[in-house]
């Protein structure tokens, strides 16, 4: 048995039996991929696939057991490496961190700055997508930590870490006439075509449930996962934005007005998740309690 087994094993569940995409992932050929799954399933004497023909179509119950041994072995093997980079690359090393558009642009930067500062030597790389999509980067091993608002909680291979509450405001071009209401109700916002977050973006559920618990129905018009998307059609003059506070700024969008909307909306968690299985370096402790102050090393172990 081979690392390298497993993870054209792993691999190949992961792409969903798509041998092709397994190959491209893994920089290598389909026949290689089936010929070390095939050597693997002679050496447990079990077949871990169902074929047709030479066609992957389903795993099989034991296959399923292995897939999931696999996947914590090669994550171990992945945290040997993490830990001899500890002494052999001293103040060296690479952190991805996976997340949305809104904390990308808006939460990070001070963050990151900070952080390249107190630790010029490693290599940040930042992977953007959807709280699934980023959930999932971690669970695989293609990211160290994962930072967003929605679905982080569903994935229970992560460790979930509190960080901070957010709320939302409404923006308008500054003729508005929400702007002139004395108080801004979600009655009055759902006279005007809305244009927000995407449903697995950002807070999106919390938007939803404050408008059915008054009974009323938004009229979005346009949905979108980057926070600037949605102040851009606001501008134009196609609707309202709903967004994160920390997404306005006033002296850059100048051609905007933001009006508060705390107290419409329950308040938003960010988490940051960590895999259960995985290996913590030191700077990833950094940067965690960069992030949130109050997560320093001590409280990030007795999580894990």
């Amino acid at each position: 048995m081979k690392l390298q087994q497993l993870r054209y094993l792993c691999e190949t569940a992961n792409q969903k039996l798509n041998l092709s995409k397994a190959a491209q992932r893994l920089h290598t050929s389909q026949p290689a991929i089936s010929k070390q799954i095939l050597q693997l399933e002679a050496e447990l004497g079990i077949p871990l696939f169902v074929r047709n023909g030479k066609r992957i179509t389903q795993v099989t119950q034991p296959g399923h057991t292995i897939i999931e041994i696999a996947r914590k072995m090669l994550q171990e093997a992945e945290n040997i490496k993490k830990a001899a980079q500890e002494y052999t690359h001293e103040g060296g090393g690479k952190l991805t961190i996976a997340t949305t558009h809104t904390q990308a642009r808006y939460a990070l930067p001070p963050v990151i700055k900070q952080f390249t500062a107190l630790h010029p030597k490693v290599r940040l790389t930042l992977r953007q997508g959807s709280p699934t999509q980023i959930s999932a980067l971690v669970t695989s091993g293609e990211a160290d930590i994962a930072i967003a608002t929605e679905a982080i909680e569903h994935f229970h291979e992560l460790i979930m870490l509190p960080c901070y509450q957010w709320n939302r405001c409404v923006v308008v071009p500054p003729d508005h006439p929400l702007l002139s209401a004395k108080k801004l109700t979600l009655e009055s916002i759902s006279q005007y075509p809305i244009i927000t977050y995407d449903f697995a973006f950002t807070g999106r559920s919390k938007i939803n449930q404050a408008f059915e618990y008054r009974n009323l129905t938004p009229n979005v018009v346009l949905t979108a996962i980057d926070s600037d998307v949605i102040k851009t059609y606001v501008e134009l003059g196609l609707g309202v934005g709903i967004l994160a506070k920390m997404a306005y700024d006033p002296l850059r969008d100048q051609n905007l007005r933001a009006v508060d909307a705390s107290h419409l909306f329950e308040p938003s968690m960010t988490r940051i998740g960590i895999s259960r299985n995985s290996y913590i370096q030191e700077f990833i402790f950094d940067f965690i309690e960069m992030f949130a102050p109050h997560l320093n090393k001590a409280t990030v172990q007795a999580k894990l």
